[in-house]
C-alpha cells in the first residue's frame, strides 16, 4: 500500500518521541516536514529523522499553513503549546489532513466538539496522543476488566507525585498558565486521569476538587486533588502533584474491586507492583513489564501503528477524539469546581 506522508507542527520537548514512532514505523509511513517558529527547532528533528531513515528528505518550515499548501501530506502531527492544539487541529482537518493531537485534544469542550464534529464531517480521522493505553501492563488490566474479574469495582486512584521545579516552568513561559496549558491536573496528570476512567467504564456523575498553587510562579495549580463519583456507584481518587521534594516520586494506577487487587506503577505506568484476583487465568504468569526511559514511556509507537491502521481499514482510531475528550471533561469539570 501507499506511504502515508505525515508532517510535524510543533519541534519542542514530546517532538522527539513522535520522531521516534515515525522511525519504528517508516515502513508504514514518511516524514516529509516539520514545523516550527523556531527554525532550529525544526532542523533537530529533521536530523534527528534523516539520521535514521534511508533516503529522507525531510522539509523544515516556520509557517504551518505554508506547509499544508506546499507539501503532500497526509497526516499532520500537532506538538505545539497546548492552547494552540485546537486551532491547529481545526486549520488541518480544514485542509483535508487526518490528525494525530498531542494531551490534551483542547483547552475547552467547545473546541473538542468542533475537532471531533469537523474530522466526521470531512471523513478525516482524528486521534489524541494518550499512548500510556497501550503499555502492556495497561493492556494486561484492561482485559482483566473487559473479562469482568473485579466483580463489582469499588475504586481507583490515580497518583502523580512529581517534581517540577520553577526552573522547568521558566524554560517555557506558556507552562501553567491558564490560556496556553493549565495546571498541574491538565499537564501532568491527564494521562493518569485518562486510564482511571477508562478502566472504570462508567460516565461521572459528580466531581468534588481541591487545588492550589504552594510552590511554583505560576498561574495554575502546582498541586490538585479530585473525587470522582461515577455512575456506576464506584469513586476515582486523583492525587496530582508538581511539588515532590526531591525528585518524581511515583506515576501509580490502582484498581480495587470484590474480587481483585492490581496496581500498576514504574516511572510511566509501565510496571505491574501487585496483581491479585479470586480466580485464575493464564495470563496471570505473563509478567508484561516494559522498561522505559522516560515519563513519555514507549507507546508512541504502537499508537502511530494504530493511528495508520485506523486510515488504512477506515475506522476508529483506538484513541479516537471521542476518547480524548473524557479525561478533559473530568479536569475541566474539576476546575469549574474548585
Amino acid at each position: 500500500m501507499n506511504m502515508l506522508n505525515f508532517a510535524i507542527i510543533g519541534c519542542g520537548r514530546i517532538s522527539k518521541n513522535h520522531i521516534d514512532a515515525l522511525i519504528y514505523n517508516s515502513n508504514n509511513c514518511n516524514l516529509v516536514a516539520v514545523c516550527d517558529i523556531i527554525k532550529d527547532k525544526a532542523f533537530q528533528r529533521k536530523n534527528q529523522y534523516e539520521d535514521n531513515v534511508a533516503n529522507a528528505d525531510v522539509k523544515v518550515y516556520i509557517d504551518y499553513i505554508q506547509m499544508l499548501e506546499d507539501e503532500k501530506i497526509d497526516v499532520v502531527v500537532i506538538c505545539t503549546e497546548s492552547g494552540y492544539h485546537a486551532k491547529h487541529a481545526i486549520d488541518c482537518l480544514n485542509h483535508g489532513k487526518h490528525v494525530l493531537i498531542e494531551k490534551p485534544m483542547a483547552l475547552s469542550l467547545e473546541d473538542a466538539d468542533r475537532i471531533i464534529e469537523l474530522g466526521k464531517e470531512k471523513t478525516l480521522k482524528v486521534g489524541v496522543c494518550h499512548q500510556n493505553r497501550f503499555n502492556p501492563p495497561i493492556q494486561k488490566l484492561r482485559r482483566a476488566i473487559e473479562e469482568e474479574r473485579f466483580g463489582k469495582i469499588i475504586n481507583g486512584t490515580a497518583r502523580i507525585l512529581w517534581t517540577r521545579d520553577q526552573n522547568y516552568y521558566n524554560q517555557a513561559p506558556w507552562r501553567g498558565t491558564k490560556v496556553l496549558d493549565g495546571g498541574t491536573l491538565m499537564n501532568q496528570c491527564i494521562h493518569n486521569i485518562d486510564l482511571l476512567q477508562w478502566m472504570m467504564g462508567s460516565e461521572v456523575e459528580r466531581i468534588t476538587c481541591e487545588r492550589d498553587t504552594f510552590l511554583r510562579s505560576i498561574e495554575m495549580e502546582d498541586f490538585g486533588a479530585i473525587l470522582i463519583r461515577f455512575k456506576n456507584g464506584s469513586i476515582g481518587i486523583v492525587e496530582g502533584s508538581a511539588c515532590v521534594y526531591p525528585q518524581n516520586l511515583e506515576e501509580t494506577l490502582s484498581i480495587f474491586g470484590e474480587k481483585g487487587t492490581v496496581v500498576i506503577g514504574g516511572l510511566a505506568v509501565n510496571k505491574i507492583q501487585t496483581w491479585q484476583f479470586a480466580d485464575e487465568r493464564d495470563y496471570d504468569s505473563e509478567e508484561g513489564n516494559t522498561e522505559v526511559d522516560s515519563v513519555y514511556g514507549k507507546g508512541h509507537i504502537s499508537l502511530y501503528r494504530d493511528f495508520i491502521g485506523a486510515i488504512r481499514d477506515n475506522r476508529e482510531p483506538y484513541i479516537s477524539g471521542k476518547e480524548g475528550k473524557k479525561a478533559l471533561e473530568i479536569i475541566l469539570r474539576a476546575y469549574d469546581n474548585a
